[in-house]
């Protein structure tokens, strides 16, 4: 049995307090009316006369052009307000979703384990179920922001602002199907079928250890075969409604298979890092080489299935050139210029010229640089999807952003490393743990 070490447990600890602090910080420091914002543009402006139009040189106007330029100004300190008190909310919001969708591939990459009848993945069950024991804790979590959502304390979705939607067709002509109701009925369903499908398959998993045939784990096959139809098909609209609708006027065909890539190699690769981190401490002895070697080249075949995807999303809209798709990546790349290729480094290239060598596959120290960049790399391709839509340009990496990361971290290290304590680590009776134990490659 695993023993949650009173060192890592403290330092998980310390990372959700640290975390909470810098998240309230981040709501408390947001503008809370246009003279803030006014004076924070100023600010950053430096005195610059052209943000407010108070230079010595200004063309002379008339007064209904001096009413409308006030209007337009007022209107535009309004736009930057509201982005302003997105940001702390957006920060939690891609942190939050960003760990619980981790937890999610993790029980994606444990079903499809279960219906291939794979020989060499037994032995990790039980690291998988830890992870995916996140998955109910970062499921209310991430309701509960959502809900919130719907309630107006933010601004993340602009299509749940009914002002919007009376002046914007494109926007008018989805409600039929991005309509509050509907959406939080679809998120419901969503994450209670995902968690039932993790509590009946642990359930069964354990169960199968005092069995005296294999009834559990033939239930756990049908089960599991079930979940990935349901999962494919959730896990689309999951990408359009959570993702894709923060920016309501753009989509992209290939959006679900895009967030499905970025989020199941992150799994993978938190299953390979977690894998290391219990064989460090002296525990899954039938755990070798082999094991690691085929995480790791998991991990590099999904990063560059991920690659495929980005450069297919990204070609055929900017070689297509159409306003209302290239718009999207217009910002990107305009205004988020070092994460967005900073995230292709981290995601294809790094994982590229470190995995591709074998060798480098068994390698604990390798992969556990590999697995960090990669982790982080795809935290960013989230910071990217999210943020323009919700902030624009008024962007930075700062407390909001730093506090939710360390608190969703926080959170996940100790309710993983909880579960994993709550069940012996090597599953008894699964019908392929012997070829598990004696894998080699």
């Amino acid at each position: 049995m695993y023993t949650f070490s009173s060192k890592l447990k403290t330092f998980s600890l310390i990372l959700m307090a640290v975390g909470l602090l810098g998240i309230g910080y981040g709501f408390i420091s947001a503008p809370k009316n246009i003279q803030e914002v006014e004076t924070i543009l100023a600010s950053d402006a430096h005195g610059s006369h052209e943000v407010f139009n108070t230079s010595s040189d200004a063309h002379v106007v008339s007064g209904e052009n001096k009413v409308s330029a006030d209007a337009e100004h007022k209107e535009h300190l309004e736009h930057v307000l509201n982005q302003l008190q997105n940001k702390p909310w957006s920060a939690l919001y891609v942190a939050c979703i960003f760990f619980m969708l981790i937890s999610l591939g993790v029980l994606a990459f444990y079903a499809i384990q279960q219906v291939a009848q794979a020989g060499w993945s037994p032995v990790l069950f039980r690291v998988m179920q830890g992870i995916t024991a996140y998955l109910p804790v970062g499921s209310v979590i991430f309701f509960v922001i959502l809900i919130f959502c719907g309630l107006h304390f933010n601004n993340l979705f602009i299509w749940l602002d009914p002002n919007v939607v009376a002046e914007d067709k494109i926007i008018a002509n989805k409600t039929s199907f991005l309509n509050f109701p509907f959406w939080i009925v679809r998120a419901a369903v969503f994450l209670i079928g995902w968690n039932l499908y993790r509590y009946f398959s642990r359930k069964n998993c354990l169960a199968q250890d005092e069995a005296k045939d294999d009834s559990f784990y033939k239930k756990n096959f049908k089960m599991s075969a079930g979940f990935l139809v349901f999962f494919i098909v959730t896990e689309s609209i999951m990408s359009w409604d959570w993702i894709m609708s923060i920016d309501p006027h753009w989509f992209s065909t290939l959006f679900g298979w895009y967030v499905f890539a970025s989020f199941f190699v992150s799994a993978i690769t938190t299953i390979c890092l977690t894998t290391l981190y219990l064989k460090s401490k002296g525990y899954l002895e039938h755990v070798n080489t082999s094991h690691i070697h085929d995480l790791a080249k998991f991990m590099f075949g999904f990063s560059v299935f991920w690659t495929y995807l980005w450069f297919s999303q990204f070609m055929l809209i900017w070689y297509a050139n159409i306003p209302e798709e290239v718009t999207y990546f217009v910002t990107r790349i305009q205004v988020y210029n070092l994460p967005f290729f900073g995230a292709v480094v981290m995601n294809f290239v790094f994982p590229i010229l470190i995995l591709i060598n074998t060798d480098f596959k068994r390698i604990t120290w390798v992969l556990v640089m590999a697995g960090s960049v990669i982790l982080f790399g795809h935290y960013i391709d989230f910071f990217n999807m999210i943020m323009p839509g919700t902030v624009g340009d008024h962007w930075f990496i700062g407390v909001s952003e730093i506090g939710s990361v360390f608190f969703f971290l926080g959170l996940f290290i100790y309710v993983v490393f909880t579960a994993l304590t709550k069940a012996p680590l090597l599953p008894k009776r699964n019908p392929f743990i012997e070829e598990s134990k004696h894998f080699h490659y």
